[in-house]
């Protein structure tokens, strides 16, 4: 059997043959192609910024170290291991800890996201000598996304002491418009992960996780195995993401409908949002964050709105209309505030997961979109230009530095 190994290194994707001794059949199946989201990693961008940033030696690190494996076992205790170190080492990165390892600011969400396609691609098409069936290799691949996004670092101290806040960030996403892209949400997950902002209510430690541009995660409901132990436990919880250009919007109402517009895989799903026991499901949820007082806050350069609009088929309609303040009695969702892309879908998940939890009204938490982060003058060309620009780096800290002041009003008066 011809084993392929995908390795991230100064001069790009490297494909390695070695052979191994023969599986079998029964144990084992034939290891599928690469996603279209890990495929991206052939082009020049992904590569250079794992090189700017020392992260293209974590994806051949971790082919090495997969190769010493023995069995699933192994394999499987790798994969945990060297998932939480990359989680790790992004944030170490983010909050200024350890080497730079280049020349990319340290505020930048990508280098986390590319070298987890390279871990992830290397699993996919790996072919051990001990062979792994479908399961097994499903198995490996959960493993590495839920220690890679922090998903199993959620760590509050005890007592009483401390508010507890919780944040979720995404990937970047709209790769095929511009593989330059970076998501403000998933930087500002990285820099606030583990840390304690002060409040006049005393002090509050966050802790973050990130989630993939993908419908199908969301499908089998990775965003309520992940949070659900934690929303009992927490004082407030807010998920964030990307949307308008120039503002951050406080998003009122979730709506239960997926839009159809293409994730990272390229894959476009329109219809309701599938969640446990639908027959009880609402086609709203609502934000019980303080969003007039997050509004009426001086948090940073980019003005906040509390966004009540809405797309809906009023009762008794069949065409979708725009409802400037929310939602009317009985209507279907067709959008939310947040839209009905994956931002949306989390703002929705979260908070039906709060009130099936009965914590709606004990538990601030709803949907906050920062601005779109943009390059810097003259280098807005996806094909000639940069990575990275002095306006680009100032606009992702501005971004983070707000989110952290929305945390700090939020934490305020939501007490």
């Amino acid at each position: 059997m011809i084993s392929l190994r995908v390795r991230i290194g100064i001069l790009g994707l490297v494909l390695l043959t070695g052979s191994a001794a023969p599986a079998s059949p029964a144990a084992a199946a034939a290891a599928p192609s690469p996603t279209v989201e890990e495929q991206r990693l052939d082009q020049a961008v992904p590569r250079e910024i794992l090189e700017r940033s020392g992260f293209d030696a974590v994806p051949l690190r971790f082919t090495r170290a997969l190769g010493t494996a023995r069995s699933y076992a192994e394999a499987r205790k790798i994969v945990v291991r060297q998932g939480s170190a990359l989680w790790k080492r992004a944030v170490d990165r983010a909050q200024g800890r350890g080497p730079t390892g280049g020349d990319l600011s340290r505020d930048d969400d990508r280098p986390l996201y590319w070298a987890r396609l390279g871990m992830t691609r290397e699993v996919r098409t790996w072919e051990p000598s001990f062979g792994l069936s479908e399961a097994q290799r499903a198995a490996l691949l959960a493993e590495l996304e839920r220690t890679s996004r922090g998903q199993t670092a959620v760590r509050y101290p005890g007592g009483d002491r401390l508010k507890r806040v919780l944040v979720t960030g995404f990937d970047p996403f709209t790769l095929d418009r511009d593989i330059r892209i970076s998501n403000p949400s998933g930087a500002s997950a990285l820099a606030l992960d583990g840390t304690v902002i002060e409040t006049a209510e005393g002090p509050a430690r966050v802790e973050t996780v990130v989630f993939p541009v993908r419908w199908q995660d969301f499908t089998d409901r990775t965003v309520e195995r992940a949070l659900r132990p934690y929303l009992k436990k927490v004082d407030l919880f807010t998920t964030v993401s990307q949307g308008r250009v120039g503002r951050f919007d406080v998003e009122r109402t979730n709506g239960a409908w997926r839009g159809g517009f293409p994730d990272n895989d390229n894959v476009g799903v329109t219809g309701v949002v599938p969640v446990a026991d639908p027959a009880s499901q609402p086609q709203w949820t609502s934000t019980t964050l303080p969003y007039k007082a997050i509004v009426d806050a001086d948090t940073g350069r980019f003005p906040v709105y509390d966004n009540t609009s809405v797309t809906e088929i009023p009762a008794g309609g069949t065409v979708p209309v725009v409802r400037a303040d929310g939602p009317s009695a009985g209507s279907t969702a067709r959008a939310g505030g947040g839209g009905n892309y994956l931002s949306n879908e989390i703002a929705y998940r979260v908070t039906l997961l709060r009130d099936r939890l009965g914590l709606h009204d004990v538990l601030p938490g709803g949907h906050v979109h920062t601005p779109v982060l943009e390059f810097g003058a003259g280098n807005t060309d996806p094909a000639t230009g940069t990575v990275t620009d002095p306006g680009f780096v100032r606009n992702r800290l501005d971004i983070i530095a707000q989110v952290r002041a929305i945390l700090v009003v939020a934490v305020e008066k939501a007490t």
